[in-house]
């Protein structure tokens, strides 16, 4: 609902941009699918790949270890009928604790894969970017919107410093600023 109502709003503002008259009817106005960018990019297979090497061996190592678990606990299931207590107990917290570890791997794993991905997705968020501006600079745009806000904008359309100026010229007079307002009273009993 938030993504639709941003570009419901981005929509609406670059519509009355170009409704404002004819300055604005000379603006050069692009938009990207950030997201099919994400995925869809050559990049994103680079990096599917290289992660998939990188973490692969991790993952049939865990596959081996959570394989010889289980082949331990059918050989406990099948044989403690024949063990003595105290070989069964040793045994039962042998599965427990091998059990633990390899869940501590596993989320290990996970963490470190969710780590590098999100490094590798960062690396290629900032590449799309740079891309998207290069291409809006060398065809002349001079305003490029994406679902999740602008990407480039030329200094002609920016109004940031105007508005700074208008809110510096409304900015309570004095070093401390305005006075706090008071805090409501308490009745007394």
């Amino acid at each position: 609902m938030k993504g639709v109502l941003k570009s419901v709003l981005w929509g609406s503002a670059a519509a009355s941009l170009l409704a404002a008259g004819p300055v604005w009817a000379e603006l050069k106005i692009g938009y990207v699918n950030y997201g099919q960018l994400i995925q869809q990019a050559p990049q994103s297979k680079v990096i599917q790949d290289s992660l998939s090497s990188e973490f692969m061996p991790r993952q049939r190592e865990l596959q081996t270890q959570e394989q010889t678990l289980r082949t331990r606990a059918d050989k406990l299931q099948k044989d403690g009928a024949t063990m003595s207590e105290d070989q069964r107990s040793r045994e039962e917290k042998s599965l427990r604790d091998s059990a633990r570890d390899l869940e501590r791997k596993k989320q290990e794993a996970q963490d470190d894969f969710n780590a590098r991905r999100n490094e590798e997705l960062s690396r290629l968020q900032r590449t799309i970017i740079q891309e998207v501006q290069t291409y809006a600079k060398s065809q002349n745009f001079d305003l490029v919107l994406a679902d999740n806000g602008v990407i480039y904008a030329t200094q002609s359309i920016d109004i940031t410093p105007a508005v700074l100026t208008v809110l510096q010229s409304h900015a309570p007079k004095g070093g401390a600023g305005a006075a706090a307002p008071a805090a409501p009273k308490t009745p007394s009993k």
